[in-house]
């Protein structure tokens, strides 16, 4: 596999990871509705200690899914656009060939394909 391959699969997946968690994915939605949020109102919506939010944003921010500024005494955090953008190309593209061929599997988890590998 080529290095550039590696490096595109090696990042979607570092995106993926840093989404693994359903508090990261509320993070997300919540800076999707407001854009812009202060730290202390994350951590009251979510209602989780300080430091576990502090924990899921610095995977956020690792990720480049999410970017903190400092404003004073506090950090406001906004969403990076550029950081889902490879993942979600990645995702469609992967859709879009699973759909061009059809399921392979049924809904029990067999192959029922000429092309698919029996066990």
């Amino acid at each position: 596999m080529k290095t550039d391959r590696k490096n595109t699969l090696f990042k979607v997946a570092e995106t993926a990871r840093a989404l693994g968690h359903p508090a990261r994915l509320q993070i997300v939605e919540l800076l999707l509705d407001r854009h812009i949020c202060v730290g202390g109102e994350i951590v009251r919506e979510l209602g989780l200690a300080q430091s576990t939010v502090s924990e899921h944003l610095r995977i956020l921010k690792q990720a480049s899914i999410v970017c903190g500024e400092i404003e004073g005494p506090r950090v406001c955090y906004s969403l990076n656009p550029d950081g889902l953008a490879l993942l979600s190309s990645w995702l469609q593209v992967t859709v879009e060939k699973v759909q061009q061929h059809g399921a392979l599997c049924d809904d029990e988890g067999r192959c029922n394909s000429e092309g698919a590998s029996h066990e």
